[in-house]
């Protein structure tokens, strides 16, 4: 919707409000006219439900606002004598309108000082349980959120199996785009593999402030820019428009950000004709094509020695070949003596799928590609465009019109574009098994989530679950995921603070009933 729509719709809104409570903001002592005047009514409506001003706020922060106004409802109820079962049903299940039946046929006596307290099992539950669902949604959607890792993208650094505590703070929280979805479920509820939303209407995109931009080696969670409905969920409909913020979520290293110059040799990434140093944490893994004198290389020495976990092949009796081998593996490789030669797989080949579709690219050589920066103007022409089309076309929604060789944007002559949003360069440390910028391109600015900040929790797959002791990863629980030097567990100072908050609540509550 447009803010022209989105107005239109406001007002409507407030006009139906007023309509369905003005007698009521008159037997509450107020004036009628304070039932149309937007935000004021709220504020008013407020302290006639005997409610703390500031929940005038969560009306207006998306997807909170649909509890709100069902909280707003059956309070209102109450504040009337109207606190039954059944009215608290019609209140919700009707969609507010059941308060012009009470607003225009029953008697109104307002009660101001009534008690807050549920009168029956059913107020006190639907209470409850919005309380908690509003408290939940604010965190998940503004301050931070849970995600596990589903694949090997980022191997050595998350693990299959992490659970991380993702930060909307630090990159500055994006309120949900979708204006009806279900709270806390992201695109599709469970067990019924419906969405879990509604794709329209949709509010205008805008994120909060951030405490920092994002770097490069910064791990990022992104919305995958290039999702379908049919990538994730069994249909039959094909591809099916879906709202930014209900793209599926990736985890992914930045390697390039905004106005840089990139360029992929040989697998390694280059900004700006420089390598890219990456922290400490980082630990990039190739394929490689690993020789000896015809020795078995046993199972063992490869978990043990080398923290080998992922698939290998044997080709014959003296050639294996590794998936994932990053530069530390290599180098105790070189030093077992049956190991004649190790050789990094670098493909040479053009590769089909690869992003803009450039026939002498893959996924190990490609390049140079900017990166698009926010007011940045760049020159377009029929060699570039098919890296900046999806940009211009989709993610800055304009129309794209290829006529006689030349390029119109919107209808008029262009030879030049200038971008609207900063955008990003996301690829995976397991380099031969990631799906990423290398295959779809860029990551507008529009698309990012957040910053994980540590792992809360980690199950290894390979263990069952009858082996819980072994299945907990121990040592990955509460441990940071940026920064340099090896990964550090806080879990023992985690379990050291409950304790110790158990033992105080202990000795607090204790001497609360001596002094009484």
């Amino acid at each position: 919707m447009t803010l022209y729509q989105w107005f239109v719709f406001f007002l409507a809104v407030q006009i139906i409000h007023y309509l369905g409570t003005w007698k009521m903001y008159v037997a509450a002592g107020r004036k009628s006219w304070e039932a149309g005047i937007p935000i004021y009514n709220c504020i008013v409506l407020m302290k006639i439900i005997n409610r703390p001003t500031w929940y005038t706020l969560l009306l207006f922060l998306p997807v909170i606002n649909l509890i709100m106004f069902a909280v707003v409802w059956v309070e209102l109820l109450r504040s009337f004598g109207y606190n039954k079962t059944k009215d608290t049903f019609l209140g919700v299940f009707t969609f507010g309108f059941y308060l012009y039946y009470i607003n225009y046929t029953q008697k109104l006596n307002y009660i101001e000082n009534r008690s807050l307290v549920p009168v029956d099992w059913l107020a006190d539950f639907v209470g409850a349980i919005s309380y908690a669902i509003v408290v939940a949604t604010f965190v998940h959607t503004y301050i931070m959120q849970p995600f596990a890792i589903p694949s090997q993208s980022l191997e050595k650094t998350l693990l299959i199996g992490d659970f991380l505590m993702v930060s909307k703070l630090h990159y500055g929280a994006r309120p949900q785009i979708t204006s009806v979805a279900l709270p806390m479920i992201h695109d599709t509820v469970p067990f019924f593999k419906i969405k879990s939303y509604l794709a329209q209407p949709q509010y205008p995109y805008f994120r909060l402030p951030a405490f920092q931009k994002v770097q490069k080696n910064d791990i990022v969670v992104f919305n995958w820019p290039v999702d379908t409905v049919i990538r994730f969920r069994d249909t039959e409909n094909g591809f099916q428009y879906k709202p930014i913020d209900k793209m599926s979520n990736y985890v992914k290293r930045c390697v390039g950000v905004a106005g840089d110059n990139l360029s992929v040799k040989d697998g390694v990434v280059y900004i700006n004709d420089k390598l890219l140093k990456l922290n400490d944490r980082a630990k990039p893994q190739f394929s490689y094509t690993v020789t000896t004198d015809g020795s078995y290389l046993d199972e063992d020495y490869l978990k043990t020695d080398l923290q080998i976990t992922d698939p290998f092949v044997r080709e014959d009796e003296k050639t294996y070949k590794f998936l994932a081998l990053t530069d530390e593996n290599v180098a105790i490789l070189k030093t077992n003596p049956i190991v004649k030669n190790i050789e990094k797989i670098i493909d040479k080949a053009p590769e089909s799928g690869i992003f803009s579709g450039n026939k002498s690219w893959n996924k190990d050589n490609m390049g140079p590609i900017h990166i698009p920066m926010q007011g940045e103007t760049l020159s377009i022409n029929l060699q570039n465009l098919p890296i900046y089309k999806r940009v211009i076309e989709t993610y800055e929604n304009n129309k794209l019109e290829l006529k006689n060789n030349q390029i119109f944007i919107n209808n008029k002559l262009a030879t030049n574009y200038t971008f609207k949003q900063n955008y990003y360069w996301l690829m995976g440390d397991n380099r031969n098994n990631s799906e990423d910028s290398r295959y779809w391109g860029f990551v507008p600015d529009d698309h990012v989530v957040g910053k994980p900040v540590f792992i809360w929790m980690s199950f290894d797959p390979n263990v069952p679950w009858s082996q819980i002791h072994k299945k907990v990863r121990w040592n990955r629980m509460f441990t940071t995921v940026g920064g340099d030097g090896q990964p550090y567990s806080y879990f023992k100072w985690f379990l050291l603070l409950l304790a110790a908050y158990f033992v105080g609540e202990h000795f607090w509550s204790k001497r609360k009933k001596e002094t009484v």
